[in-house]
């Protein structure tokens, strides 16, 4: 099982996540010029969480230079106008198996139409939650074994940038009903069977609101598996 990043906030999102022979795409949101290294012959498809650039906006690029079909919620498609050919709709808690691969959508908490997460289990049984751009997760999912999930800001560190007028409170406000903080990444693990887990990859972290060392040290004491800062190559 292995995790590759090629970006991972809000300049441009992109993974491929491989088990044996085949891979699968999370996001679209980097030029593909930059994602030499892939293999995309063995890509069984491309799952887009939501229609905002950072995570979505080489899709077009994707469909015209490869094979490689595109995965979304049908109001995520509307939005993006991408050919309905190669699209391939996803229903929240509607099971999608593409190759080998079986993904489980589930809706999440984000300012644009039909966003989601993803329950995904790779050919040889991993479990990988995905979920990024969202301020809850209101399930609960079994056997996790490999956990990426954005842990965008703090709100100490949030509410200080406010004090000192480095963030505006709209943006405060934005940010809060739209992406995931630490306290309730914490929360979130902790509700879920931690009892598989192997590793932690923490996404999309804020530039200015956030800490790496303090994020990964304060998730590691709860997980006891390592954990890994997403960033781009």
């Amino acid at each position: 099982m292995e995790i590759k990043v090629y970006g991972s906030n809000s300049a441009g999102n992109s993974y491929v996540i491989s088990d044996g022979e085949s891979s699968l795409m999370l996001e679209a949101g980097i030029n593909l010029n930059r994602m030499r290294d892939v293999d995309w012959q063995s890509v069984v498809g491309c799952l887009i969480t939501h229609e905002h650039g950072d995570h979505s906006k080489f899709a077009h690029n994707l469909l015209k230079q490869t094979s490689i079909d595109v995965y979304m919620s049908k109001g995520t498609q509307e939005v993006l106008k991408l050919p309905k050919h190669r699209f391939k709709p996803l229903v929240a808690l509607k099971q999608q198996k593409i190759g080998d691969w079986n993904i489980l959508p589930f809706d999440v908490q984000h300012d644009v139409n039909e966003p989601l997460g993803f329950f995904i289990q790779t050919p040889s049984k991993k479990k990988v939650l995905f979920a990024t751009d969202t301020y809850y997760i209101k399930y609960k999912f079994p056997g996790i074994t490999h956990m990426m999930i954005e842990c965008n800001y703090s709100i100490d560190i949030l509410n200080k940038n406010v004090a000192n007028k480095s963030v505006g409170s709209f943006l405060k406000k934005r940010v809060i009903k739209s992406h995931f903080e630490l306290k309730n990444v914490k929360t979130f693990i902790k509700s879920n069977d931690t009892s598989e887990l192997e590793e932690v990859w923490l996404l999309h972290l804020s530039d200015n609101n956030s800490d790496e060392r303090q994020f990964k040290k304060e998730i590691q004491a709860i997980t006891g598996t390592p954990v890994y800062i997403a960033r781009g190559v």
